[in-house]
């Protein structure tokens, strides 16, 4: 049975495929070709990847990055799709659901979002709650550089703390466009905000609001 993240992955990776190496993406100074060495790098390089989070080991990343960006993009598209190596924590089946549920949700909108005629995808709600449960476990890293406290609520009046602190700004949405929102795409996440009128200005300018 396919899982959330396999299923994810297929879908980016056919959304690059039929992009080709040059189209726009989400991801600032980022094409398709970018993205996908990006996915393929971060599952295949860890020796690199901790560049992402670590900025002593950001050049190296960037070295890694240029090489793997540099291969044949159908051969990129292939090592997504058939994904990790054998021996990585990224083939442990909870692992993998775990760590590329939203990766690849976010960067598939990446990719979707950056075309001009784009319209939100109909998510089922099982999926919805999947990415909520991790929105939830998530929010206060994802909210802590934000400029205002942040409340994250569902249209079922579900909510999460982001962060602390006055004025609040509530955000309101589905799952799905609560965690673009948060991953930094507020210019194309399809929520409501509600609050202090300058600080709804500071939150939504904003850049990425988590890591």
């Amino acid at each position: 049975m396919s899982t959330f993240a396999q299923r994810e992955r297929l879908l980016l990776a056919d959304l690059l495929e039929t992009a080709g190496p040059d189209a726009p993406t989400l991801c600032e100074g980022w094409k398709t070709r970018d993205l996908a060495a990006h996915v393929v790098v971060r599952e295949r390089r860890p020796d690199a990847a901790g560049g992402i989070l670590i900025k002593p080991l950001a050049s190296r990343l960037d070295r890694v990055m240029t090489e793997f960006a540099a291969k044949p993009y159908e051969e990129l598209i292939q090592l997504i799709r058939t994904g990790p190596p054998r021996f990585s924590p990224f083939n442990v089946k909870q692992v993998e659901e775990l760590s590329n549920t939203v990766e690849f949700y976010v960067h598939t909108e990446d990719v979707r979002r950056a075309r001009p005629e784009w319209t939100p995808r109909e998510l089922d709600p099982v999926f919805q709650d999947a990415l909520w449960s991790r929105l939830e476990r998530m929010a206060r890293l994802m909210g802590r550089s934000a400029p205002t406290g942040l409340v994250l609520r569902r249209p079922n009046g579900q909510t999460a703390v982001g962060r602390r602190g006055t004025p609040v700004v509530t955000v309101t949405g589905e799952p799905s466009e609560l965690l673009l929102f948060t991953y930094g795409r507020q210019g194309v996440a399809k929520v409501d905000l509600d609050g202090d009128a300058d600080a709804i200005e500071k939150l939504h300018t904003g850049k990425q609001l988590g890591i």
